[in-house]
């Protein structure tokens, strides 16, 4: 790190201390050129995760996006804001931990409706049609059998 009085490569670190709630680390620092202190801030550095969509086209993972598609499918349904935030949650955290850069559209579509299947069916028939994108009412209704047939298991 060069000092930004006199552009010397070293100096030593005289205090560090939590900042921002523990999301990064204060350095106060003295060059050993000319002797005058100065701050710098040591933070991680996020991986972005990408979102890799059915046309090819890639975009940052949007926890929004996802949360917002969650709640149009458990419109006047009994699932509550703190169930779909801890869903999205726990699949940020997942693909983040499974997926290094790129995740499929695909992949977390699946992963989604696996969790609203047992979260509330009908929420689960209504994001599968969108996300789906069901050609036909035969296509929906075989979705619904099948749901069926697993509810009677």
């Amino acid at each position: 790190m060069k000092c930004p009085f006199c552009g010397h490569a070293e100096d030593k670190v005289v205090d560090s201390r939590a900042s921002s709630g523990d999301a990064s680390i204060r350095r106060r620092r003295e060059c050993l050129g000319c002797g005058k202190r100065f701050t710098t801030y040591e933070q991680i550095e996020e991986q972005t995760l990408m979102v890799i969509k059915k046309d090819g086209r890639r975009e940052r993972f949007d926890r929004q996006k996802l949360l917002s598609g969650l709640m149009k499918a458990c419109e006047k349904r009994p699932v509550s804001m703190e169930q779909l935030e801890r869903l999205v949650d726990e699949l940020e955290r997942e693909v983040s931990q499974q997926f290094d850069r790129e995740v499929s559209s695909r992949e977390i579509g699946e992963r989604v409706m696996r969790r609203l299947h047992v979260l509330d069916p009908v929420a689960y028939v209504r994001f599968a049609s969108v996300y789906r994108e069901f050609k036909d009412v035969e296509e929906f209704m075989k979705e619904l059998k099948d749901l069926l047939a697993q509810k009677g298991k």
